[in-house]
This record gives C-alpha cells, structure tokens and sequence, in this order.
C-alpha cells in the first residue's frame, strides 16, 4: 500500500514540471514531508477550461437530464492541463457522506477498473500525484522483537515521481449546487506489487507513470479500460532505490526534510511507536 509519502515541491515548481495550463490552486500548500491520509495534495489532472465545468460530471447512473457537464467530451477537444488540490482519500460520488475517504486511500491496479468506488474514475477521472517519494516500514525479523524499519523510496536523483491517481468529485447536497463549497475534490493513489529489491519492504508500492505516459494517462477522451490498463505498466515502478530514515516519520505531527535523511536502521529489539 501506499500511506504515507513526502511532497514538497512548490507550486510553482509543479507548474513548469508538469508543463500546466491552468492554475486551478486558490492556496499554495506548504512543503509536506509526511502527507497521510486525508491531508490536502496536489494533483494533475486534464479538464476542460470552462468554469461550468468545475462542477461534477455526470455519474453512470445520472441521468442525462441533469444538467451536468459531460466530461471529455467536447467536439472541439478543448481541453487543457491542471493543477488542484484534492483531498487525499477518494469519496465516490455515490456516498452519503464523506468518511468512506479514509478507507480509499489505495485502489490496486489490478482490480481498479472493476470496484464501484474507483470504475468510474478510471474510465474518465484520471490524474497524477505529483511526489518526491515515499515510506514503508519493513517488519524486524522472524523470531526477533523490535519496532518496524521506516524507508524512503525514491529516484536515485531526487527527481519528481507522478504517481497514478483517480480523482471524483463529492456533492455535498445541503448547499447550493453553484456553490464551490458545495463540492470535494479527492483523490486516491494506484497501487502495483513491488519488484523484488522493494517487495522485501513491502509487497506493494505506488504505481509510478512514466513521462512520456503522462499525456495518455490524464486524456478523458480515452474511455477504452484496456488501452488504460495497459499504461499502468509495471515497467513504470522500476529503477526506485530505498533507504532507512529515522521512526521520526512514525508521527504524523512530526514534519521537515529531515525525514527524508537517511538514518542508521533501527537496532534489533528497540521499541519505539509505530503510526504505520
């Protein structure tokens, strides 16, 4: 799985990075050493840019009657690349409320174009997780006691990783639908199996786009799930190296670049807390 990862590049800095058209961030976030769920984050994501179509897009089930804008589908291909903030944890436009996000904080790639919570997304919803790296806590040896290792996984260069993501947008239907609060933006992150060198950390990682996939993977045009199925290639999540940070990382409230130094590994038998 993926809980826990770093983002600390600045807006600006995505901007030029993920060559973005439209800035659709209100407030710049602060650099975020230890992004856990539910936190707000920055996405990447194709839309088209006309405000209307900030609201919701129309659902399977909706009906075509409603009003709403459907998504990708302009005669005109006018459409344009943007950086948001979402809500990390999806809440599928079905909930009755918003706390199933904290459970959706993964969506496997193996089964993410077939569960009711992510099929929808996947079709038309798609985007990229802008991060520097991430954590998995490795558990001690069999037969030893101790806390679990945190690492840090990254590129060997320090170069921004894009995550796949899917992100929906939730109505809450006691405001006015022209209202912006009206609406949550979420998002969750794919995951994949890790190759061996990772998989002795932890069996899953984040499904990692490749550059060059990026365009495809954020088109709303492209419905077809198995031309979609095939970018999440786990060709992409190659070429990562790890390496153990301190249990600072265990808290939530502890944040900073030194979270992501590397740190001597955790003695045999040393305690410590462990949020992971």
């Amino acid at each position: 799985m993926c809980g826990r990862y770093a983002s600390a590049r600045s807006r600006i800095e995505l901007l030029e990075e993920f060559d973005v058209q439209g800035d659709r961030v209100d407030e710049s976030l602060k650099a975020d050493y230890n992004v856990a769920p539910t936190k707000p984050v920055y996405a990447v994501m194709t839309r088209k840019p006309r405000a209307e179509t900030d609201a919701a897009p129309a659902s399977d089930a909706a009906p075509a009657s409603d009003g709403k804008a459907s998504e990708g589908k302009a005669a005109d291909g006018n459409v344009e690349r943007q950086l948001r903030v979402v809500r990390w944890g999806l809440v599928p436009y079905w909930a009755k409320d918003i706390s199933i996000g904290s459970r959706l904080i993964n969506a496997r790639a193996e089964t993410v174009s077939e569960k009711p919570a992510f099929r929808a997304a996947f079709a038309k919803r798609r985007c990229l997780l802008p991060a520097d790296g991430y954590y998995e806590w490795q558990a001690p040896p069999p037969g030893t006691k101790g806390s679990k290792q945190p690492y840090f996984i990254c590129r060997p260069d320090h170069s921004v990783l894009a995550f796949a993501g899917l992100y929906e947008l939730w109505r809450d239907r006691s405001l006015p639908r022209e209202d912006p609060a009206a609406w949550l933006w979420t998002a969750t992150v794919i995951t994949t199996s890790a190759p061996d060198e990772l998989g002795e950390i932890h069996d899953r990682m984040p499904m990692v786009i490749d550059r060059a996939s990026w365009t495809d993977w954020l088109d709303p045009g492209n419905t077809d799930v198995a031309d979609v199925q095939a970018l999440l290639a786990p060709a992409a999540s190659t070429g990562l190296i790890s390496y153990p940070v301190a249990q600072l990382v265990n808290s939530v409230r502890n944040n900073g670049p030194e979270l992501i130094e590397q740190a001597d590994p955790v003695a045999p038998g040393m305690g410590g807390r462990s949020d992971a």
